[in-house]
């Protein structure tokens, strides 16, 4: 049987419409049917009392979704996949009627059934259901991908999600790994007496990073904004408004490439702690990636694809970005040579770099491209080039970098963190040498509300789907990313 749903035969959809014709001539409709599951399907195997009798095994009931169908004559052994997973029903002649039982019969795999029964063991261990009632809540009026050849396209599990979800079971567990995660995130900021909360999507300038934004016109104010590249702004105006912690876990919107690593939209957490720093902003983020390993994913061990196992409960290495980028090129006065050196030596290397690119760039680009890949275990890269970024504070006795680190795991960027920059004269100067001649996006409105006073405080931004694509050990962030955008 074809993945590919245009492949299917008007046969297989004819026989199937045939069946409902069949039921609701009989006055009977699969979708309003009436069936409230009391177990998940896993609720329901605990619930299996190995020390009890047979007859004193408890009654339980379970919906899902027909995978797996074995008649025998008067006897079949099904199996259902609800969210929780999978659980085997026996269904009998004698235990369910003959009319009922003719009519179990005639199921496809596909069907959404509801089963009411008692719990036994089978000689073979498996604790099953004996159905003692079952009811049809969904006909299925397409067949699902053969079971063992699945979604063969790849493409295709993204845009039909539903299908990959039902039949991958490593699907299935990733993206309930990815809601546990974010829920784990959650009870760890707020147990550190962080409050969460929501800044707008739709923002007059885009702000917070350097990063081409999409732009979308509301009708009634009959003008223009920008969807968000960063959360960041909106929430150290709270800062100043009296939020010592704060956080938010939201889409961002960049109107930039796709590859494995990027996705046009996001989910980034960023958080604030005031009367804190990018060093204390090193202790959170250690704890907070410590805590869902150990606690929410319970010691899973996290392996590259090579086999590399990342080592998240040893010591985290910290390292300045000038000196990985030196080590890497074996030149100590590699930031005091001239660009024209500087390009060339990065050509030599096969980098991609342009004329025009500032001195910065450059050796970016040879972090970026032969370094950051490198950084398998947790790495903290420290004191970057002050023109990656504009809001954080400049270091004491070395006005060429910022106090900030980069967290690198698994041969990526993690998390960003900063000492958030609070002297609104500095900041509006780093705001000016960034948008160059276009001062029309120098945000007018943060720099006043930095004039009533921000406290000192360390900031992080985490980015979900990376951090996913981590602890998942997933190979694409379109693996994490339930609907990712794709061309038509």
């Amino acid at each position: 049987m074809s993945s590919n749903l245009s492949d299917i035969s008007h046969d297989q959809l004819a026989v199937r419409r045939q069946k409902l014709a069949d039921l609701r001539a009989k006055d009977m409709d699969p979708f309003r049917a009436d069936f409230q599951p009391k177990h998940f399907s896993a609720e329901a195997v605990a619930a299996f009392s190995p020390e009890a009798e047979a007859e004193a095994q408890p009654v339980v009931s379970v919906a899902g979704r027909l995978m797996v169908i074995r008649k025998m004559g008067k006897a079949q052994f099904v199996k259902i996949q609800d969210q929780a997973g999978i659980i085997q029903i026996y269904v009998r002649l004698d235990g369910i009627g003959e009319e009922s039982y003719a009519d179990f019969k005639k199921l496809d795999l596909g069907d959404i059934i509801g089963v009411e029964g008692q719990l036994f063991q089978t000689k073979t261990g498996e604790i099953s259901i004996r159905a003692s009632r079952y009811v049809l809540l969904s006909k299925a009026l397409r067949p699902l991908p053969e079971k063992f050849h699945g979604l063969t396209d790849v493409e295709q599990k993204y845009r039909q999600r539903h299908l990959d979800l039902t039949i991958n079971q490593e699907s299935r567990t990733r993206f309930f790994d990815r809601s546990r995660i974010v829920s784990g995130i959650r009870r760890f900021l707020e147990k550190r007496q962080f409050f969460e909360v929501e800044t707008p999507i739709f923002q007059n300038i885009a702000g917070g990073a350097a990063a081409k934004p999409f732009v979308t016109h509301h009708n009634t104010l009959d003008r223009d904004f920008f969807m968000r590249i960063s959360l960041e702004l909106y929430l150290k105006r709270l800062l100043v408004g009296g939020f010592d912690r704060v956080f938010e876990i939201g889409r961002n919107f960049r109107n930039e490439g796709v590859s494995r690593r990027h996705n046009p939209e996001f989910t980034m957490l960023e958080a604030y702690q005031t009367y804190s720093d990018y060093r204390g902003m090193m202790e959170l983020v250690q704890s907070l990636i410590r805590y869902l390993v150990t606690d929410v994913l319970e010691g899973r061990e996290i392996k590259m694809p090579d086999g590399e196992v990342i080592d998240f409960l040893g010591e985290w290495r910290e390292a300045r970005y000038k000196d990985l980028v030196c080590e890497k090129l074996e030149d100590p006065d590699w930031f005091s040579r001239p660009k024209e050196e500087k390009l060339a030596k990065a050509k030599e290397l096969g980098l991609d770099v342009q004329p025009d690119w500032e001195d910065y760039e450059v050796s970016n680009e040879v972090f970026g491209k032969l370094i950051e890949p490198g950084l398998v275990q947790p790495t903290f890269v420290t004191h970057l080039p002050k023109e990656l970024c504009p809001l954080a504070k400049i270091t004491r006795g070395d006005d060429s970098t910022i106090d900030v680190f980069e967290l690198c795991i698994g041969g990526m960027e993690v998390a960003p963190a900063y000492s958030e920059q609070n002297d609104p004269d500095v900041q509006r100067e780093m705001f000016e040498k960034q948008a160059g001649e276009e001062t029309q996006s120098i945000d007018e409105d943060f720099l006043e509300t930095l004039e009533y006073g921000m406290p000192p405080a360390g900031g992080i931004g985490i980015g979900i789907d990376r951090l996913v694509i981590l602890l998942t050990e997933a190979e694409n962030i379109r693996d994490v990313i339930l609907y990712p955008q794709l061309r038509s």
